[in-house]
């Protein structure tokens, strides 16, 4: 069985989830968080863009 690489527990299927740029293997569990620190870093980011006055994107 495979070994999730972030938990280090056995999984029955890995998935592949991008994180800040790089494909990572990992379990469901562990995408599934990963996937909700990234949404919640990006509107984080948006709402002190918005306080700044800052128009573009990086």
């Amino acid at each position: 069985m495979p070994t999730c690489k972030s938990c280090d527990n056995e999984v029955e299927t890995l998935v592949t989830v991008k994180v800040k740029g790089k494909a990572k293997k990992m379990c469901e569990d562990c995408a599934d968080r990963i996937r909700e620190e990234e949404e919640v870093a990006e509107a984080s980011e948006s709402v002190v863009q918005g306080m700044m006055g800052f128009k573009g994107r990086r």
